[in-house]
């Protein structure tokens, strides 16, 4: 093999390694919601390794508690605790705010991972399916760190927030404009919020996870991704891999730790640069449309 062969980035330790000093989040709460699958449950994973206490949230009771039993089992982990919560409802936001409370302690995290979304030509987009993803998404995104923050208000107390974001909060996301347009104002309340609550001891951050492949993506993206690359998928990222869930989880860690209060205000893309990818002869232009398969629109 010459020099200047192709190899990608490396692939990352093995499943189990930690990022952090073990016992880094002992006696902390961690509350992630869509903590129940895919890349929320990842991130929990790894709270849970360093030896945090978890409330994970979502809408459905079934993967609730079957990721509950999950996380309980790996190693280093504080109790956890589940909680059914639509976070579009901001009620339910602050009841589940008074349970963690109650079970495990006041929550030192919060980690907003729970978003909704689905391909679609803008277009095409209904107001009932604007409003499902934009508040999930972003309204639900800012009831619950609302009822974080206030609660580390009045106590006095400080806290961190992680964000999960996208990288089409910078580009634009053709096919996802509700997502996108959700995306960016999760990531506009980072920037704004850091400073607001920077000092009363609340840091937020953002983090975007790349294209990270896990059990739980849904039948729409999972199959626009098989239309855009068939097969092998690495030799569309700079990386000429995909992303792990646990190299999220790390990175989620690390923003929410000891070792990165001076960090604030900050969104971190974690996705071996495949964002900032750009040919030097763009490809030819294929409408949303098409790329879904859709038929000419008509109204």
């Amino acid at each position: 093999m010459t020099d200047n062969a192709r190899r990608g980035l490396p692939a990352p330790p093995p499943l189990g390694a930690a990022a952090l000093p073990p016992g880094t989040f002992a006696g902390q709460v961690v509350l992630v919601t869509g903590g129940g699958t895919g890349l929320g449950k990842a991130i929990a994973a790894e709270f849970a390794r360093l030896g945090a206490g978890l409330v994970i949230a979502g809408r459905r009771a079934e993967p609730l508690g079957a990721a509950r039993a999950e996380l309980a089992a790996v190693p280093g982990a504080g109790r956890v605790a589940a909680a059914v919560c639509d976070i579009r409802d901001p009620e339910r936001v602050a009841e589940v705010f008074d349970a963690a409370e109650a079970a495990l302690g006041p929550p030192d995290v919060l980690i907003n991972n729970a978003a909704a979304n689905f391909p679609c030509p803008a277009e095409d987009l209904s107001p009932n399916a604007w409003r499902a993803v934009v508040d999930t998404t972003l309204t639900g995104t800012w009831f619950t760190t609302r009822e974080f923050a206030r609660r580390h208000l009045a106590a006095g107390t400080p806290g961190s927030i992680v964000n999960i974001g996208a990288s089409y909060a910078w580009t634009g996301g053709p096919g996802f404009a509700h997502s996108a347009a959700a995306k960016a104002g999760v990531k506009n309340l980072v920037e704004t919020l850091a400073v607001e609550w920077g000092p009363y001891g609340i840091q937020i951050n953002g983090l975007v996870p790349g294209l990270v492949p896990h059990p739980d993506m849904s039948a729409d993206i999972r199959g626009g991704l098989e239309r855009a690359a068939p097969g092998d998928r690495d030799d569309r990222q700079p990386a000429l891999r995909v992303g792990a869930p646990r190299e999220l989880g790390w990175a989620a860690t690390f923003l929410a730790s000891p070792y990165a209060r001076f960090v604030t205000g900050h969104t971190l893309v974690v996705d071996g640069a495949n964002w900032q990818r750009r040919s030097l002869v763009q490809p030819a232009v294929v409408p949303v449309r098409e790329q879904l398969g859709r038929p000419p629109f008509s109204p």
